[in-house]
């Protein structure tokens, strides 16, 4: 029977071997739309400006805002200052993927595990689809490609998105389960 230290063995040499394959493929037409992507996600820059320009109706669109924003700053905190101060697991060597410069962005100096943008967008993109359902596919969309954008440009491993991604819906469940419990309740009258 397997142990669980030869199953997360297992599991981190397949993670590996999924970034070098991402690193080593050729894709010219993809890299400078997917490093600007995943700069632009940095400090939640995209989910906040949408919350912003969603704020600007007010009603439940408004209130989707607020909620989204609550999200993104749960999950930025329980993947930056709680997982990754946990688990420390080193960012990818670009170098000996062989990944292309032309897609690199800054290699942040924080662990890699979990990818703190990944959890951000999916928590952003969970909690406002949620609650306008119009905008849940195009959010969910944008959120799984700024996950992907991450190993594209060398700065996280997929099982850092995976659990960014995981983080992203824990978070956006116990927003919504707040909001929901403190949302004011309906008079009878």
């Amino acid at each position: 029977m397997a142990s669980a230290r030869d199953v997360v063995r297992d599991l981190m040499a397949l993670d590996s071997a999924v970034y070098a394959t991402v690193a080593a493929t050729e894709t010219p037409t993809l890299d400078r739309g997917l490093r600007r992507l995943s700069s632009a996600a940095d400090h939640s820059k995209l989910s906040l400006a949408t919350a912003g320009l969603l704020a600007l109706r007010p009603g439940r669109t408004r209130r989707a805002a607020l909620l989204g924003v609550l999200a993104v700053g749960t999950a930025s905190a329980g993947a930056n200052l709680v997982v990754k101060q946990l688990v420390r697991r080193p960012r990818p060597d670009r170098l000996a993927a062989a990944s292309t410069t032309a897609r690199h962005v800054p290699m942040p100096s924080s662990p890699s595990l979990p990818s703190g943008h990944t959890a951000a967008a999916v928590a952003f993109a969970a909690v406002t689809g949620s609650a306008l359902p119009a905008l849940a596919f195009p959010l969910g969309a944008l959120a799984c490609a700024v996950g992907y954008s991450r190993v594209h440009t060398g700065v996280h491993y997929p099982g850092d998105v995976a659990v960014g991604a995981l983080i992203g819906i824990a978070s956006a469940a116990a927003v919504t389960a707040g909001a929901n419990r403190w949302a004011p309740k309906p008079s009878c009258r």
